[in-house]
């Protein structure tokens, strides 16, 4: 890899750094509620290991280094430069490197999977391990050199996150590189039909040729009573498998998950109410056990806990960074309720039965009744993960969300996080002012249809149990696209996420995208939350809000290219490239309504120039259209279909990558990392702590956490 290929990972130099604002909002709780939430936010950031695990073989010594180098100097860094003879841009770099690896715990991107590299040099890390014996410790206890900061020169692809038989990077397969795609995909099916779920697993395969399935738990073997596959731990495997074994192995990330239960379990004595005790014990049972039918069971009572006034949930709950788009990382929200940011979104639920029959599909394609959700716009206490989203709709589990329901949360202080004077490429000059002047709400509106009728509408056509289906088997609905019955549907057993696999998680995002900019028009939503009377007007406040809209989508259509691989020819993150389809879908619209707008031939003037005046004609025909199709596709199981629609309009050409994607790059801006608070809990009384927005602070914040190696001070 030569020099201009490595500097596109150097970390963000530097990194945009926000606070995450709370004081106000955790001050308000009660005594009781301030110890729930503390519990719980403990429990979630104990589980800082098991991502770092989940990311890179190196990311838990890199972490150490990084606590090892603040506590031997409590922050003094000066005096640690000076000590290690370094510079100060040299010391400077670090902390960016540090801060951007903090903010996505990992040395891989949590948005977008590539690796990112520190500026300054390996003597400057060698250095600094000089000055102090226990960051060196932490390296070499866990047998990583100084070069494994920086780029894998010898194995390029391994500078992305993917399937290992690809020559990517995935610790969700640790220590098997020579595990395949297809054999991941047998292990699927095959503990699909054991009725074992995968969120919480690993998968390892043994120099014998057989396979370990490493299940998270407290314990290091299955309950007495057996686990969730019942008493048995190795299994003969069918199929391309046959005469291979599959063994379960209880205890991955063991003393964190022992930990996590107690703090849980702790949780539970200050709960408001019984829902939110006996979502506690399945919580607990869950980390304890390795069982994910108890963790199945707190999210059936965490949809039924309506309207608390801390929400939280946590566990393994997001599938994107596995590749097989089955295996998910660990996750944990505290937050407190905005109350009246949630009067708009439960105006937006109130709505949404009258609103669901305005989506491109028919009733057969729908939930026989919409099951109104909580909604509610949150404001973050904790968020452990590789990054913090601007809104969540969980559960994931398509039968509980059928069944039972599911819940959409917006967080507010994550929506409103700004860095000063943030560079807007690709935008108009004539546009500037309005899009910052309507984009947070532009932006509001995207997240609250997103994630209510986005993710929360489709009906996925199923034979439920042999024999028996949710819908007319004997006279199938008739898909609008083929104008025939439907001849696919998911059989008993399969999930969306492992018939449509690795693509599950974009396609999806992308039908929810979708919806957002199809409703985004509809400007009855946009009086609900606020904008305008309702009038149709595409020039007036809400129309300036659905123009921000459009304008939005297609910057971040063009800023997507980002995190396309040119030499792998993948994909990076979910969402982008989700939008990077949407764009396409503007841009062949047709009639003007939008285009890509350069008199330079290095695109260093490009623009996007959208129509306003289009957006609820042409523009919102040819979203509704793109969006029948992968909505009915989703629904009627039809992968085939699906996949060659999605590979078509995520396709990057040659002129996207070899021209778009320079500009892109040069252009980009450094994504946000959020400086969090710490509880400390003394006496039965809780106290939250905040830090600075700068590098220095986002190192102290998470040096103060607890998560240290032993023989480190905690909290």
């Amino acid at each position: 890899m030569d020099n201009q290929g490595v500097s596109q990972y150097y970390a963000d130099g530097p990194p945009t750094v926000v606070p995450l604002p709370i004081k106000s909002h955790f001050e308000a709780l009660t005594d009781q509620q301030k110890l729930y939430a503390h519990n719980i936010s403990r429990a979630a950031f104990l589980g800082t290991r098991i991502v770092l695990r989940q990311v890179s073989p190196e990311s838990e010594a890199i972490f150490d280094f990084i606590i090892a180098l603040q506590q031997a100097y409590h922050g003094k860094w000066s005096k640690l430069q000076k000590d290690a003879g370094t510079s100060e841009q040299a010391l400077r770099e670090f902390l960016e490197y540090a801060t951007q690896f903090l903010g996505n715990l990992g040395n891989y991107k949590g948005f977008g999977d590539s690796k990112f590299i520190p500026r300054c040099s390996p003597e400057t890390i060698e250095a600094f391990a000089s000055a102090v014996p226990k960051a060196r410790e932490a390296l070499e206890a866990n047998k990583v050199s100084v070069a494994a900061f920086y780029a894998t020169t010898d194995e390029p692809a391994k500078m992305h996150l993917g399937f290992p038989d690809k020559g990517h990077l995935s610790a969700y397969y640790p220590h098997s590189p020579d595990i395949t795609q297809d054999e991941i995909e047998q292990i699927s099916a095959f503990i699909a039909e054991k009725k074992l779920l995968p969120e919480n697993t690993r998968l390892k395969k043994t120099k014998e040729g057989n396979f370990q399935l490493l299940i998270a738990s407290g314990l290091s073997r299955p309950p007495p009573e057996g686990g969730d596959a019942g008493p048995d731990t190795v299994f003969n495997l069918n199929g391309k498998l046959q005469g291979k074994k599959l063994e379960l192995v209880y205890g991955d990330h063991i003393e964190e998950l022992a930990k996590i239960a107690l703090h849980i379990k702790k949780a539970g004595l200050n709960a408001a109410n019984d829902t939110q005790k006996q979502m506690m014990d399945e919580y607990a049972k869950s980390f304890g056990s390795g069982s994910l039918n108890a963790f199945k069971k707190s999210q059936e009572l965490w949809v039924k806990d309506i309207g608390p006034l801390v929400e939280t949930n946590i566990g393994f709950i997001e599938t994107y960074r596995d590749p097989a788009n089955v295996r998910a990382e660990w996750e944990g929200l505290v937050a407190m309720v905005n109350k009246e940011r949630t009067q708009a979104f439960q105006k937006l639920v109130d709505a949404a039965p009258s609103m669901i029959p305005k989506l491109p599909w028919g009733k057969d394609f729908e939930k026989d009744t919409f099951s109104a959700p909580d909604f509610t716009s949150l404001e973050v206490l904790t968020f452990n993960g590789s990054g913090i989203p601007a809104g969540i709709n969980i559960p994931n589990y398509d039968d509980i969300r059928q069944a039972i329901g599911f819940k959409n949360v917006s967080l507010g202080n994550v929506l409103s996080a700004k860095a000063p004077n943030e560079p807007i490429p690709f935008i108009r000059s004539e546009d500037l002012e309005l899009y910052q002047s309507n984009r947070d709400q532009a932006f509001e509106v995207q997240v609250g249809i997103h994630e209510l009728l986005g993710h929360g509408t489709g009906k996925l056509l199923q034979e439920t149990s042999p024999g028996k289906y949710n819908f007319d088997a004997s006279s199938p609905p008739v898909s609008s696209i083929t104008n025939k019955p439907i001849t696919t549907y998911y059989k008993p057993g399969q999930t969306w996420s492992s018939v449509f696999g690795g693509i599950s998680a974009s396609y999806e995002e992308c039908r929810a995208e979708c919806v957002a900019m199809a409703l985004s028009c509809d400007f009855d939503i946009l009086h609900i939350f606020g904008f305008g009377d309702g009038t149709v007007d595409v020039n007036n406040k809400a129309g300036d809000v659905l123009y921000a809209g459009y304008l939005s989508m297609a910057r971040a259509g063009i800023a997507a290219v980002e995190f396309w691989d040119p030499k792998s020819r993948k994909w990076g993150q979910a969402h982008m490239q989700a939008r990077f389809s949407i764009l396409k879908t503007f841009l062949e619209a047709g009639d003007g309504f939008t285009i890509l707008d350069y008199s330079k031939d290095d695109l260093s003037d490009l623009t996007v120039k959208l129509d306003r005046e289009k957006i609820l004609t042409v523009g919102r025909k040819a979203v509704e259209e793109y969006l029948r199709k992968l909505h009915i596709f989703k629904c009627s199981a039809d992968y085939d279909a699906g996949k060659k629609l999605y590979d078509d309009m995520t396709d990057v050409d040659e002129w996207w990558a070899g021209k778009v994607r320079p500009e892109v790059l040069r252009r980009k801006t450094a994504r946000k990392v959020f400086v969090q608070a710490n509880t400390y809990e003394k006496d039965g009384k809780v106290e939250l702590k905040e830090y600075e927005p700068t590098c220095e602070g986002m190192i102290q914040s998470w040096s103060e956490r607890g998560v240290y190696p032993q023989g480190v001070v905690g909290i």
